[in-house]
């Protein structure tokens, strides 16, 4: 990826798009949202591959994201707390638990950050009947 500095912030031409970053809002995404959805998408995806592969039936998943930052140490992100709202039939506790164990193990992006940066995953289901 090469990055072309903007008057605010900066961007890069990807095959499925312009990525626009600034530390301003409404001049792009900030470098800690995409830290954070990297993190949450990933473990989303690792997630609905394990659910698939044990044949559960799935219609939906929503990661709710929050992220705790240190004011203290230039904003650094110390904590990304992940929660998934898992919508299905049939979906049991003790599945989508022992599935879940599995995501932190094989998602790149939480591997890479995981002496850094405590991530914490809970989920609800919905179940449709």
């Amino acid at each position: 990826m090469i990055f072309k500095m903007k008057e605010v912030g900066f961007y890069t031409d990807l095959p499925y798009g312009r990525l626009d970053v600034s530390g301003n809002e409404e001049a792009g995404f900030r470098p800690y949202q995409l830290m954070a959805a990297s993190v949450a998408v990933c473990s989303g995806g690792i997630l609905r591959t394990i659910l698939e592969k044990k044949r559960l039936h799935i219609d939906d998943i929503q990661i709710k994201t929050e992220v705790g930052r240190n004011p203290e140490k230039v904003n650094r992100i110390e904590t990304i707390h992940l929660h998934f709202i898992i919508a299905g039939r049939g979906l049991e506790e003790s599945q989508i638990q022992k599935a879940l164990e599995l995501v932190g193990k094989n998602c790149s992006m939480a591997q890479s950050v995981k002496d850094s940066i405590e991530i914490k995953e809970t989920f609800e289901l919905v179940n449709r009947e």
